[in-house]
Protein backbone atom coordinates (compact mmCIF):
# COMPACT_ATOMS: atom_id res chain seq x y z
CA UNK A 1 0.00 0.00 0.00
CA UNK A 2 1.12 3.56 -0.60
CA UNK A 3 0.29 7.18 0.25
CA UNK A 4 -3.10 8.13 -1.18
CA UNK A 5 -4.62 4.62 -0.95
CA UNK A 6 -8.08 4.19 0.59
CA UNK A 7 -7.99 1.81 3.55
CA UNK A 8 -9.82 0.40 6.52
CA UNK A 9 -7.95 0.67 9.79
CA UNK A 10 -8.45 -0.92 13.20
CA UNK A 11 -7.47 1.38 16.05
CA UNK A 12 -8.10 0.82 19.78
CA UNK A 13 -11.19 -1.37 19.22
CA UNK A 14 -12.66 0.98 16.59
CA UNK A 15 -12.65 0.52 12.83
CA UNK A 16 -12.42 3.34 10.32
CA UNK A 17 -12.09 4.15 6.64
CA UNK A 18 -9.47 6.63 5.58
CA UNK A 19 -6.55 7.53 3.37
CA UNK A 20 -2.88 6.77 3.91
CA UNK A 21 -1.06 10.08 4.33
CA UNK A 22 2.27 8.80 5.59
CA UNK A 23 4.39 5.73 6.03
CA UNK A 24 7.12 4.74 8.46
CA UNK A 25 8.64 1.39 9.32
CA UNK A 26 5.88 -0.83 10.69
CA UNK A 27 3.02 1.66 10.46
CA UNK A 28 0.94 3.93 8.28
CA UNK A 29 -0.48 7.35 9.07
CA UNK A 30 -4.18 7.21 8.22
CA UNK A 31 -6.48 10.23 7.83
CA UNK A 32 -9.98 9.23 9.02
CA UNK A 33 -12.94 9.55 6.63
CA UNK A 34 -15.66 7.52 8.40
CA UNK A 35 -16.39 5.24 11.35
CA UNK A 36 -17.20 1.60 10.66
CA UNK A 37 -17.20 0.39 14.30
CA UNK A 38 -17.28 2.60 17.38
CA UNK A 39 -14.61 1.88 20.01
CA UNK A 40 -15.65 -0.18 23.03
CA UNK A 41 -16.12 1.49 26.40
CA UNK A 42 -14.44 0.34 29.59
CA UNK A 43 -11.00 -1.06 30.30
CA UNK A 44 -9.67 -2.90 27.24
CA UNK A 45 -7.21 -4.82 29.43
CA UNK A 46 -10.09 -6.17 31.54
CA UNK A 47 -12.94 -6.72 29.06
CA UNK A 48 -16.46 -7.02 30.45
CA UNK A 49 -15.25 -6.05 33.93
CA UNK A 50 -17.03 -3.30 35.87
CA UNK A 51 -14.79 -3.14 38.95
CA UNK A 52 -11.70 -1.63 37.35
CA UNK A 53 -9.58 1.34 38.46
CA UNK A 54 -10.72 3.45 35.50
CA UNK A 55 -13.70 2.76 33.21
CA UNK A 56 -12.80 4.55 29.97
CA UNK A 57 -15.14 6.72 27.94
CA UNK A 58 -13.65 6.10 24.52
CA UNK A 59 -14.50 8.40 21.58
CA UNK A 60 -14.10 7.53 17.93
CA UNK A 61 -11.27 9.18 16.05
CA UNK A 62 -12.39 12.57 14.72
CA UNK A 63 -13.13 13.39 11.10
CA UNK A 64 -9.83 14.01 9.29
CA UNK A 65 -7.87 13.04 12.42
CA UNK A 66 -4.62 11.30 11.57
CA UNK A 67 -3.42 8.28 13.52
CA UNK A 68 -0.33 6.11 13.27
CA UNK A 69 -1.62 2.58 12.87
CA UNK A 70 0.39 -0.66 12.67
CA UNK A 71 0.67 -2.10 9.14
CA UNK A 72 -1.11 -5.28 10.25
CA UNK A 73 -4.23 -3.27 11.15
CA UNK A 74 -4.49 -1.44 7.81
CA UNK A 75 -6.19 -3.08 4.82
CA UNK A 76 -7.19 -1.94 1.31
CA UNK A 77 -10.69 -0.44 0.99
CA UNK A 78 -12.42 -0.44 -2.36
CA UNK A 79 -15.83 0.74 -1.22
CA UNK A 80 -17.18 4.23 -0.95
CA UNK A 81 -16.84 5.93 2.42
CA UNK A 82 -20.01 7.36 3.88
CA UNK A 83 -20.36 10.82 5.39
CA UNK A 84 -18.45 11.00 8.67
CA UNK A 85 -21.41 12.19 10.78
CA UNK A 86 -23.75 9.58 9.28
CA UNK A 87 -21.20 6.84 9.86
CA UNK A 88 -20.63 8.00 13.46
CA UNK A 89 -24.37 7.97 14.20
CA UNK A 90 -24.74 4.48 12.69
CA UNK A 91 -21.70 3.12 14.58
CA UNK A 92 -22.96 4.51 17.90
CA UNK A 93 -26.44 3.06 17.28
CA UNK A 94 -24.99 -0.36 16.47
CA UNK A 95 -22.90 -0.37 19.66
CA UNK A 96 -25.89 0.80 21.73
CA UNK A 97 -28.11 -1.95 20.33
CA UNK A 98 -25.49 -4.59 21.04
CA UNK A 99 -25.05 -3.36 24.63
CA UNK A 100 -28.81 -3.12 25.26
CA UNK A 101 -29.29 -6.69 24.03
CA UNK A 102 -26.80 -8.02 26.59
CA UNK A 103 -28.58 -6.42 29.56
CA UNK A 104 -25.81 -6.96 32.12
CA UNK A 105 -23.91 -4.72 34.54
CA UNK A 106 -20.98 -4.15 32.16
CA UNK A 107 -23.32 -3.21 29.31
CA UNK A 108 -25.21 -0.76 31.54
CA UNK A 109 -21.95 0.91 32.58
CA UNK A 110 -20.80 1.01 28.95
CA UNK A 111 -24.09 2.64 27.92
CA UNK A 112 -23.59 5.34 30.54
CA UNK A 113 -20.08 6.00 29.23
CA UNK A 114 -21.35 6.01 25.65
CA UNK A 115 -24.08 8.52 26.54
CA UNK A 116 -21.44 10.90 27.89
CA UNK A 117 -19.47 10.49 24.66
CA UNK A 118 -22.62 11.13 22.61
CA UNK A 119 -23.09 14.48 24.37
CA UNK A 120 -19.57 15.47 23.37
CA UNK A 121 -20.25 14.41 19.77
CA UNK A 122 -23.40 16.53 19.72
CA UNK A 123 -21.35 19.58 20.70
CA UNK A 124 -18.41 18.78 18.40
CA UNK A 125 -20.27 17.83 15.25
CA UNK A 126 -23.65 19.46 15.84
CA UNK A 127 -25.47 16.16 15.39
CA UNK A 128 -28.24 14.60 17.41
CA UNK A 129 -28.85 11.00 18.35
CA UNK A 130 -32.35 9.60 18.54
Amino acid sequence: MKIGDSVTAHYKSGKYTGTITGQRPGSYTVKVSSVLRHPAQGDLHNPNEVDVPFFHERKALAHYEQANIPESAVHPFDGEATDYNDSLIAAVAKLENRLKAKNDEFSERSLKALNAVKKEYSLMYKISFE
